[in-house]
């Protein structure tokens, strides 16, 4: 019988999987773009001035919004179907041999996304609500140097807690798996891969995996270490 997942059936879970993850992956470029512009060190006003243009663009709030619910059910529905997987082999064979059908990243799905989810809930909490003035605001910290919300002091701030910086960290590790396993499914999934450009795909999604959360990582760990002011 067909395992399901929020929207039904297997296939209509695995399209949706797949749909969601390509969105989420055009979305990281456009974020991990506008956060590495805190390493020009200049204050802030030029990571101040990108931000604040994501905040004001109405097609990009738009698309973030969806995109930010589409992550959630992605990880939420990714952790029902691995759940309902279990359950549907409830008992370990003895001799099974996992290693040689699979990655332990791709058998450990729901422990990533848990952390993946943890990681977002904390982000939209620090920053998304109150960037969008939906609870909170950034009154305290004042304008940078050209005027603009301080979106950069608020950063700054959230990240002198080392607790904070180490769930950013285990998210972006977490999102290096995600990414590594599902950026080629994604395109398999919806029947985009060829034997002519696989090696391209796998290359570009190794890259990808290993560049997008190195850069996610290394804000919160170059703001608590002061290395960009």
């Amino acid at each position: 019988m067909a395992r399901q997942g929020l929207f039904g059936s297997a296939l209509v879970k695995k399209y949706w999987m797949a749909l969601t993850g390509l969105f989420l992956i055009a979305f990281l470029v456009v974020h991990a773009a506008i956060n590495a512009m805190i390493f020009f060190n200049d204050g802030g006003i030029t990571f101040n001035k990108w931000a604040h243009f994501m905040g004001t663009n109405l097609i990009i709030r738009t698309m973030e919004i969806v995109l930010f619910l589409g992550l959630i059910v992605h990880v939420v529905d990714g952790i029902l179907v691995t759940r309902q997987n279990r359950m549907a082999r409830p008992v370990n064979y003895a001799f099974a041999k996992h290693n040689a059908n699979s990655r332990w990243y791709s058998r450990s799905m729901a422990v990533l996304g848990i952390l993946i989810l943890l990681f977002l809930i904390v982000h939209l909490d620090n920053f998304w609500i109150r960037t969008r003035h939906i609870i909170g605001n950034l009154d305290k910290y004042g304008v940078d140097a050209a005027g603009q919300e301080n979106l950069f002091a608020r950063m700054a701030d959230v990240f002198t807690n080392p607790v904070l910086v180490v769930i950013y960290v285990l998210g972006c590790f977490s999102l290096f798996w995600h990414l590594l396993h599902g950026f080629k499914s994604a395109f398999q999934s919806l029947g985009l891969n060829h034997r002519k450009y696989n090696g391209l795909i796998s290359f570009c999604g190794a890259a990808f995996a290993i560049i997008v959360p190195t850069l996610f990582a290394a804000m919160p760990v170059a703001m608590y270490l002061g290395w960009v002011q």
